[in-house]
């Protein structure tokens, strides 16, 4: 005796796959790196507090704790370094933000007295690609004014 019908087990599984992609629509490339890097940061002993933080001062990718510091990370994800190093899309522009992003977050959670730096991770992940390469600048930049 046959358990399962084929035609209508197929119509189920293209179904449920089409379903899948409509509430659950594959990640971007920024989206996968950002998870990469928390996984990274994870295995490093840090203490994720925060992903994808946004306010009116801006979004800050990771908001972390390394043992007495609160450290907030922007991930930067590319496929290749034709453009450049990922690294090097923070920017003083975008170092400005980030500041004002997280002396804001501070003020909020009132966390005035603990220390925080600001760390970069650049990840390139070619196309096709499962094992990308992740850097991890720690204390990237100084906060500025």
């Amino acid at each position: 005796m046959r358990i399962w019908n084929w035609p209508i087990f197929s119509r189920l599984t293209s179904q449920l796959a089409a379903w899948r992609s409509k509430y659950f629509p594959p990640l971007s490339l920024g989206q996968r790196g950002e998870r990469l890097a928390a996984r990274y940061l994870r295995r490093k002993g840090y203490i994720i507090i925060a992903r994808g933080h946004r306010d009116h001062f801006g979004e800050i990718d990771l908001i972390a704790v390394d043992g007495r510091t609160v450290v907030f990370v922007e991930v930067k994800t590319r496929t290749d370094q034709d453009a450049g190093h990922p690294a090097d899309a923070v920017d003083l522009d975008k170092q400005r933000r980030l500041t004002r992003a997280a002396k804001a977050y501070r003020q909020r959670h009132d966390l005035h007295e603990v220390s925080m730096r600001f760390d970069v991770i650049a990840i390139t992940w070619p196309p096709g690609s499962k094992q990308p390469l992740v850097e991890h600048f720690q204390n990237a930049f100084e906060a500025t004014d």
